[in-house]
């Protein structure tokens, strides 16, 4: 046999022994998200906000069971459980963790100094220590701040035009949401500006939230300001009842309140903060560091008006209120 036919024999032998391995893709690689939310949340792609983050991920090319994994830790409602679910979220060692509302991200801040943390819904990401600044967050920790600091005011102005002559007006708060508490100060002044007295009503379980409204009740209050707090939003139809059956015309923050039956909602769009979040975690799996990347405040605020909960309290809605609002629920 000459040179050259042993030479091909060689060269067909050496092929047949490859492994197949080396024919295959590459296999894709499956990023892993945390999603710590201190609410319950039973179906998160139908979710009112929730759902609008895996939607923005799916558009960004990342689809669970094909190159994502999202680990999902809730709270229920209990602030007091997000750290030990922070720490868990940090041993499995995700990628990126997104953190929701102020108690979210001190938990998430407090559990790593290293991973990736996108924050959403926190009212005063400077204030709170989150980030050094809007433009230059410098640390592991950038996202949405919801101005809800801002909103308060506003929302007291509307209260006031929705239920005039007011001399006191309940506010419920969550004493273990930092950002209740630091939107206190602001609420207070809007209300000295009025001439109004504040009736401080704190809750942090769906008994404490009862207990509050009897003792509402005890008042005398004439309306009720609901603090921006996640708590409140899992157990607003708890509240939107109460108020009902108390009689109180009540303002929230987020839009789900008066779509359940509270009277008003002003805030910023969640659901439009929630699919931003998707881009900042798109850009940070491509390398992107979230010191480097600003923090964003909200453009789209929505004033929601449920005119069948305003009938249903005898009051008549202004027009000035009514040509403001992006949606009427009739």
């Amino acid at each position: 046999m000459n040179n050259r036919r042993k030479l091909i024999i060689a060269l067909g032998a050496g092929a047949l022994a490859s492994p197949l391995s080396s024919l295959a893709q590459p296999a894709t690689k499956i990023w892993r998200v945390g999603f710590l939310s201190p609410r319950h949340v039973d179906f998160v792609n139908s979710d009112f906000i929730y759902g609008p983050f895996t939607r923005g991920m799916r558009e960004l090319g990342y689809v669970e069971g094909k190159n994502l994994a999202i680990e999902w830790r809730s709270a229920e409602g209990n602030n007091e459980r997000l750290p030990g679910l922070a720490t868990e979220l940090v041993n499995l060692k995700v990628d990126v963790i997104v953190a929701a509302s102020s108690p979210g991200a001190r938990a998430a801040q407090k559990a790593t100094a290293t991973i990736p943390i996108v924050m959403v819904s926190v009212g005063d990401p400077v204030g709170f220590g989150f980030v050094k600044s809007l433009a230059r967050p410098e640390g592991n920790i950038t996202g949405m701040s919801n101005m809800a600091r801002d909103a308060l005011a506003k929302q007291m102005e509307m209260l006031l035009s929705m239920v005039p002559k007011l001399s006191g007006v309940a506010l419920l708060l969550n004493p273990s949401n930092p950002g209740n508490i630091g939107g206190l100060a602001t609420v207070e002044a809007a209300a000295r500006a009025h001439g109004i007295k504040i009736l401080r009503a704190d809750a942090q379980t769906p008994q404490e939230i009862d207990n509050a409204f009897s003792w509402m009740r005890q008042q005398n209050a004439r309306a009720l300001l609901l603090m921006p707090d996640v708590f409140f939003q899992q157990q607003k139809n708890q509240i939107v009842q109460l108020a009902a059956k108390h009689r109180l015309p009540t303002m929230g923050t987020f839009g789900e309140y008066a779509e359940a039956g509270g009277l008003m909602s002003y805030g910023a769009n969640l659901a439009d903060q929630y699919l931003r979040v998707a881009t900042y975690v798109g850009k940070i799996l491509k390398g992107a560091k979230p010191g480097d990347l600003p923090v964003e405040q909200p453009t789209k605020f929505e004033l929601i008006i449920n005119r069948k909960t305003a009938k249903a309290l005898g009051l008549t809605i202004p027009q000035t209120l009514l040509v403001s609002a992006d949606k009427v629920i009739e």
